[in-house]
């Protein structure tokens, strides 16, 4: 039985019972239908709708932006709008600008080349999401009161005492001097407390170009009174890295919620160590692994010594509202507030984490170029590959899909290699390989043996076999001094293939 063309009356039914605002415009961008969700929502009525250019709907600057974008589709056939869902913004009759999603199709209909546009309303969700993270910036905010109270309570008690001390001393010559350390101690307070207002502030980001380590010093400087004597917080601020131009107040908000979540992985206490470094991405390789453009960034990292991730956590980390927090304890919108700011700023965020062992966040910022041709000149130098000489690498990865990689790498720099997915099953290799000329191994493995116990059994069996380490945490976190006496050189991930290759060769230049 042949197919019945469907009922242009159910067609139509369909068409206003949607619920979502739909409108189809000719290829000139001229309104020739509209639904009954699109009348209300943008406040037209129907036969204005209908007699005007899409253009209407949409604030100036995408307004002027639309026809060109509609030509260049024509012409080339590019799907820059077409078939993508997107976020966007719309403009109502009465002049307000909302926000919505917006996805575009196209059709051939009696030879006549239409669109057709699906608009779905967000102001209801973005009003919840604003909410949520004002909540989450309070939330914050209420966990480091206490310190912050204490260190304020100590601040008054020297303002009050030398006021005090004054009053009873007018004509002593130490007036002065009480005076002074009156003044200090009321402006240390003032700053302390103008640190903790920028948390509350709602605000678009407002970039600057800063350094990104003097931002960092001043996060800690609150972090220091507020986490407690439990933790250790230490620095790796590398010196005369470049600027970044970034919101300081977004980064400082993202800098205390990081913490805050280091803190509570680990509720007896632990190690935090921030670290900072300047990183050229040239290579197809760690493109690959951070999901960001060539070029050159700053980088940096925050290392906890908590109870890690698991690989499900650290896959939905940035999904807003995902949390692994009891009920009640976070809304899920820390780490998704810091995502967009980060992507929002041209860089990019990473995780790297192992259960019972910590986490690092790599936060990757554009570095701030003053001129197009720098860049441009920086992005085009090339580092030297040093290339082995066919020396044998055992390659001791639990991830069967890293291990692969790091196989490619190591042979396509002219190296032979072996595999072993945990330090037990490398034992078993270098008990019968003699020849393996180094061991590359990942921190963190399964089973008996760890990476860094591997290492030291290496260094005492085979002196001659040489040892790399590889891990994503900090160099304190990756080899603490209580775990070994040995210091292994540790090649940080994700890595550039010139660093690996620079690496391999100073190794095994002596071998």
């Amino acid at each position: 039985m042949p197919e019945q063309p469907p009922d242009s009356n159910l067609l139509s039914a369909i068409f206003d019972a949607a619920v979502d605002a739909i409108i189809v415009s000719d290829k000139r961008g001229q309104i020739t239908q509209a639904n009954n969700a699109a009348v209300a929502l943008f406040g037209y009525d129907l036969d204005e709708l209908t007699s005007r250019n899409v253009r209407v709907l949409m604030p100036e600057t995408m307004a002027e932006r639309h026809d060109s974008f509609i030509s260049n589709h024509i012409e080339t056939g590019e799907k820059k709008i077409i078939d993508i869902g997107r976020e966007v913004e719309g403009l109502r009759k009465d002049g307000t600008v909302f926000p919505l999603h917006l996805s575009v199709g196209r059709a051939v209909v009696d030879r006549e080349l239409l669109f057709i546009a699906i608009l779905h309303d967000r102001s209801y969700r973005k009003s919840t999401e604003e909410a949520l993270a004002r909540s989450q910036r309070l939330d914050a905010i209420g966990q480091m009161t206490g310190g912050i109270a204490h260190d304020f309570n100590n601040l008054l008690t020297v303002v009050i005492g030398n006021l005090e001390l004054l009053q009873m001393r007018k004509d002593d010559e130490t007036a002065n001097e009480l005076v002074t350390d009156a003044l200090e101690a009321a402006e240390m307070g003032a700053d302390l407390t103008s640190q903790l207002m920028v948390f509350a502030r709602k605000s678009i980001l407002r970039p600057e170009p800063l350094d990104l380590n003097e931002a960092c010093q001043k996060s800690l400087a609150i972090l220091r009174r507020t986490l407690g004597a439990n933790y250790d917080i230490q620095t790796r601020l590398e010196y005369g890295i470049a600027q970044v131009e970034i919101d300081p107040t977004q980064l400082q908000s993202a800098i205390v919620n990081m913490a805050i979540n280091a803190k509570d992985a680990m509720p007896g206490g632990g190690k935090l160590v921030f670290e900072t470094t300047s990183i050229s991405i040239d290579d197809l390789y760690v493109a690959q692994e951070t999901d960001v453009a060539p070029g050159t960034y700053v980088r940096l990292s925050i290392s906890d010594t908590g109870q890690g991730m698991t690989e499900n956590a650290q896959r939905r980390a940035f999904e807003p509202f995902f949390t692994t927090k009891p009920v009640g304890k976070g809304t899920g919108l820390g780490l998704s507030m810091i995502y967009g700011f980060v992507r929002q700023s041209g860089g990019h965020i990473t995780i790297y984490s192992e259960l019972g062992k910590g986490t690092t966040f790599s936060l990757y910022f554009p570095a701030y170029q003053k001129t197009a041709s720098d860049e441009q000149a920086k992005q085009v130098e090339a580092p030297d590959l040093h290339l082995g000489d066919a020396e044998l690498v055992l390659v001791v990865e639990d991830n069967p899909q890293v291990r692969r990689l790091s196989v490619q790498r190591i042979r396509e720099l002219g190296y032979r290699t072996l595999e072993a997915e945990t330090g037990d099953e490398a034992l078993q290799i270098l008990a019968e390989r003699p020849d393996i000329a180094l061991v590359f191994t990942d921190l963190v493995m399964p089973g008996a043996t760890s990476g860094l116990e591997l290492a030291a059994k290496v260094s005492a069996d085979r002196p001659d076999t040489k040892v790399l380490l590889t891990s994503g945490y900090a160099d304190e976190i990756a080899q603490p001094e209580a775990e070994s006496a040995i210091h292994f050189d540790l090649l940080r991930k994700p890595y550039r293939q010139a660093d690996l290759a620079k690496m391999l060769h100073t190794l095994l230049s002596d071998h």
